[in-house]
């Protein structure tokens, strides 16, 4: 499979490196990452060891063949931006594929490319984007990809088995829809807390005080999703947070990462997003609230 990953930093990277065993993969990064990756090669360390010698562009314009899969890892606020790029490349059977944090991406993707070349996913591997040419793999984890209208396509099909052949543990899902707003819900609960206080995730379980307070904002979360029609249980979902912090216990967020770089935050669109439905809804947003604002205090979105 003819593959581009669009937003070649931590996880585009990772997923990147791995793809390339079995498929022609080409990296969209930026110049520092690009011209270290030509240069040695792109190296994973930690929970994979590997060293990949990837073609690596800065222009969606160096790239001289039509993907069949477009794998989209940009930050959400880039997302509208990175997705007009993206038509040159498109042919009538190209996969578009967002794998990115955030509950607006797929409506900021509609507005450049038709409905019916996106797929949507979600994955809980960490990764460190510990300086240009060289990510660190800090925590395995799970994917799951799914058609926005639910089917078991051909294609979806074709795009798992892909993944896992590259050593990628992948499911295929008929609501992802569902998967993203559970996501959300996890991340609304981690991503703000580790960023502000610059912790690890698992240092949310260490401290009594912390795991209450993750306790209570997803919670809120899964009310506020709850009110929007998405079938969500606030037990569940506090059950599922505790379970990725556990097996993130070593992976800093992106969140804190963002922050640690200077780079503006996704919490616009996670808590953000949270916020302005549960406004909408008249459900009690306090503690979304309270986590934007330590965010932003730190960084101005």
């Amino acid at each position: 499979m003819k593959i581009v990953v669009f937003g070649s930093g931590a996880i585009g990277s990772l997923f990147g490196a791995l793809l390339a065993k079995h498929n022609t993969v080409v990296l969209v990064g930026r110049a520092p990452h690009v011209t270290s990756i030509r240069q040695k090669g792109l190296l994973i360390n930690g929970k994979t060891r590997l060293t990949r010698m990837v073609p690596a562009v800065e222009s969606t314009k160096e790239i001289s063949f039509s993907p069949d899969l477009i794998l989209l890892t940009v930050k959400s606020y880039d997302t509208e931006t990175a997705s007009s790029q993206l038509h040159p490349l498109l042919h009538d059977q190209t996969m578009v594929v967002s794998l990115q944090n955030g509950l607006d991406n797929i409506q900021k993707i509609g507005k450049n490319i038709e409905k019916k070349h996106i797929l949507a996913g979600v994955t809980t591997h960490g990764a460190l984007f510990l300086k240009p040419g060289i990510i660190t793999h800090t925590g395995k984890g799970k994917t799951i990809l799914g058609e926005l209208n639910g089917h078991s396509s051909k294609r979806l099909k074709t795009l798992v088995t892909v993944f896992n052949q590259a050593g990628i543990e992948t499911q295929m899902s008929t609501d992802i829809e569902r998967e993203i707003w559970r996501k959300a819900i996890i991340n609304s609960s981690i991503n703000p807390l580790t960023g502000f206080l610059g912790c690890k995730n698992g240092y949310l379980l260490e401290n009594p005080l912390l795991e209450k307070t993750a306790e209570f904002v997803c919670t809120e979360s899964s009310l506020i999703v709850s009110s929007y029609g998405i079938r969500v249980s606030p037990g569940e979902m506090i059950e599922k947070t505790k379970e990725v912090i556990q097996d993130t216990a070593q992976n800093y967020s992106s969140m804190l990462q963002s922050i640690q770089q200077g780079k503006k935050t996704e919490i616009d669109s996670i808590n953000g997003v949270l916020l302005r439905i549960g406004a909408k809804q008249k459900i009690d947003t306090s503690f979304n609230r309270i986590l934007i604002e330590l965010i932003i205090s730190l960084y101005p979105t």
